[in-house]
C-alpha cells in the first residue's frame, strides 16, 4: 500500500482549491437589476453580482447626483428601423451607442457609416452572439476582434472601448478577458422587453415604460428592432428633457483601462 505523505495530501488540496477558484471565475450571470420605481434609484445589490461588476469596472449606471441619461441600443439585425431612429437622433441632436453584431456589420454598412458620421459610438456586441461564458479565452478574443477589425473597415473608427455582453450573460472570467482585451462591459440602469418583434404595443407602451424609470445617470437600453421604439423615442427624448434630463456621450463613463493586449 503506498503510503499517503503530507505533500501529496497539500497537493490534492491545492489542486481542488484551484479548480473551485476556477469554476467560481466562470459561474454565469444574467444581468438583472431592482428597477427605478417612484424616484428610487436603481440597484443590483440584491444580485449577488454587484462585487464582480465593480471589481472590473463594468457600468451599470452613471453619477446618479446628475440629471444625465446615456442612450444604448442593441442592434442585432436591422428591422427597417434604425433610419428613423438616426433621424430623430439627428433632429434632437442626442448621441447614442449602438451595440452591433458581425451580421449586422456585413448586412448594413450604409447605417454604419451613417452612424459614425453623425457623431454616435458603434460598440461591440459580438461576431455571433454567443453566452460568452461558454466558450474559451481565444474565442472571446476572436468574437471581439471581428467585430472591431470590420466597423474600422467598413467606417474608418479604430477604437472600439466598449462592449455589451450578449443577452447580458457574463462570469468573472468573460469581464476580466474583455477588460484585458480595453473594453469597458456596459450594462443598463433601464430596460423593457422590447426585443420581441411580435409582441410590440404601441409607442405609448414604450413612452410609458421608459419614463417611468427615468433616475439620474440612467444607462438606457433599448432595442432597434421594436417599431414602439422608434415611434416613441422622440416623445420620450423632449419628455426627459422637460424633466431636466440631458443626454450625454458613453465616452463620459469609460474608466481608465490598460491598453489592450496584444
Amino acid at each position: 500500500m503506498k503510503r499517503i505523505t503530507f505533500l501529496t495530501v497539500f497537493v490534492l488540496i491545492l489542486s481542488l482549491f484551484t479548480v473551485h477558484a476556477a469554476a467560481n471565475q466562470d459561474v454565469p450571470y444574467h444581468f438583472g437589476f431592482k428597477k427605478s420605481k417612484g424616484g428610487q434609484l436603481p440597484s443590483i445589490d440584491q444580485e449577488g453580482f454587484k462585487g464582480i461588476v465593480d471589481k472590473h469596472e463594468a457600468i451599470f449606471l452613471g453619477d446618479t447626483s446628475k440629471k444625465e441619461l446615456f442612450l444604448t441600443f442593441d442592434n442585432g439585425y436591422e428591422n427597417g428601423f434604425t433610419p428613423r431612429i438616426l433621424d430623430i437622433l439627428k433632429e434632437k441632436k442626442v448621441p447614442a451607442t449602438f451595440f452591433v453584431t458581425g451580421h449586422y456589420v456585413k448586412d448594413q454598412p450604409e447605417l454604419l457609416k451613417r452612424m459614425t458620421a453623425e457623431g454616435h459610438i458603434i460598440g461591440n456586441h459580438s461576431w455571433s452572439h454567443p453566452d460568452m461564458t461558454q466558450i474559451s479565452n481565444e474565442r472571446i478574443k476572436e468574437e471581439l476582434d471581428k467585430v472591431k477589425q470590420a466597423v474600422a473597415e467598413v467606417t474608418g473608427q479604430k477604437e472600439m472601448a466598449f462592449l455589451r455582453p450578449p443577452r447580458g450573460i457574463f462570469s468573472d472570467r468573460t469581464l476580466a478577458v474583455s477588460k484585458k482585451l480595453g473594453y469597458t462591459n456596459v450594462f443598463w440602469s433601464i430596460a423593457y422587453k422590447d426585443w420581441d418583434t411580435k409582441a410590440q404595443k404601441g409607442w405609448k407602451y414604450a413612452y410609458d415604460s421608459v419614463l417611468a424609470q427615468l433616475h439620474p445617470g440612467a444607462v438606457i437600453l433599448l432595442h432597434s428592432v421594436s417599431r414602439d421604439n422608434a415611434e416613441a423615442l422622440g416623445k420620450i427624448i423632449d419628455a426627459a428633457r422637460a424633466q431636466g434630463y440631458e443626454f450625454k456621450s458613453l465616452d463620459l463613463l469609460r474608466p481608465t483601462l490598460p491598453h489592450p493586449a496584444p
